[in-house]
């Protein structure tokens, strides 16, 4: 792709909707769920690889170093990424199930890590968008009164839904749109954050669907003295051929990816909005990943893939583009490492 074919626009919309601009296929709805939870998805053609038994996705145990920039894996796609100090939390889960209801919806597969009252300080919380995998009501308000003056960047359209609460510290972003963030305690550190375009889709209910934007992040860090850091938290996407080549045109080299890898079969249903692990590839080698960490997977079972079928998949596609997977890490809940 041609930087200059490529318009880095803020959002699309139609009417009142927020819409995926590079999406070729119609996104799936409730008619195409009901398909696929009677079994009229199933793609015979496209069956999960089979897993040999015992299989482990390569992760050697490295030594941490605290005075080096650290991401730590909690679950789903929540990461606490530090840096110079700086906290950031992203995409916070900690509830027994990712749904409006308590006694149904996907259940939690494995237990925190960490409860959330053990959590440290936190400086700054990103949120990708306001799917109850992503967004939690009773975490956010449990985070605000733990660490009330976490300053929380999200997409566009979801401000009132935290004002309500009674957050007013909110920096909300388009697509392509930054912010030059200065906290506290923090002098002599440059910190930008930029949100970048995914393809998926928002909505908490029947008559709010599409109505905020959903993004990822790009956090640029700078310290006089201290080599420039960057890392990209993808948020969740479906892939193209368009978004993420732009942003590692953009961007250049990233030190950090944090891309999902899990939730993508059935193929036909899931593929427009999520990654499936060749896909992931295909985003890391395009946003020109130093190191990437997989998210998205084993902590609730969204789709018909087995647990260890996306760090499986996975191995087989970098092992296929002859990438190592230390390049590419699938980390046990709770496991920190420097980036």
């Amino acid at each position: 792709m041609e930087e200059s074919s490529y318009q880095r626009v803020p959002y699309v919309k139609k009417g009142k909707k927020f819409i995926n601009p590079h999406l070729d296929v119609k996104r799936a709805g409730l008619w195409e769920f009901v398909l696929w939870q009677c079994g009229y998805l199933n793609d015979k053609n496209n069956e999960p690889l089979s897993m040999p038994k015992g299989f482990a996705y390569p992760n050697p145990a490295v030594e941490v170093s605290a005075s080096e920039p650290k991401v730590s894996w909690i679950n789903h796609c929540t990461f606490l990424v530090e840096i110079e100090g700086i906290r950031i939390l992203t995409d916070p889960i900690w509830g027994e199930r990712c749904s409006p209801f308590q006694s149904i919806g996907p259940k939690r597969l494995h237990e925190p890590c960490v409860q959330l009252s053990d959590i440290p300080t936190m400086d700054i919380v990103l949120i990708s968008h306001n799917h109850y995998d992503h967004l939690d009501k009773k975490v956010v308000k449990l985070l605000h009164q733990k660490h009330p003056d976490i300053l929380w960047v999200i997409p566009k359209g979801m401000r009132s839904w935290f004002n309500k609460l009674g957050i007013q510290q909110v920096i909300e972003l388009c697509w392509w749109e930054k912010s030059e963030v200065s906290l506290p305690g923090h002098q002599g550190v440059e910190l930008t954050i930029t949100a970048t375009p995914a393809q998926h889709f928002s909505g908490r209910g029947i008559f709010d669907t599409d109505q905020t934007l959903w993004s990822g992040f790009v956090v640029q860090c700078k310290k006089e003295g201290k080599t420039p850091k960057q890392f990209y938290f993808v948020g969740d996407t479906g892939y193209n051929p368009k978004d993420f080549k732009a942003i590692g045109q953009f961007f250049g080299e990233m030190d950090l990816a944090m891309i999902p890898i899990g939730t993508y079969i059935p193929h036909k249903f899931m593929d427009p909005i999520h990654t499936c692990p060749n896909k992931a590839v295909e985003i890391h080698c395009e946003v020109n990943s130093k190191l990437s960490v997989g998210m998205h997977w084993k902590t609730f079972r969204l789709s018909d893939e087995k647990q260890m079928q996306p760090p499986y998949d996975l191995f087989c596609c970098l092992n296929s583009k002859k990438i190592s997977p230390l390049q590419f890490r699938c980390l046990d809940v709770g496991q920190a490492i420097n980036w």
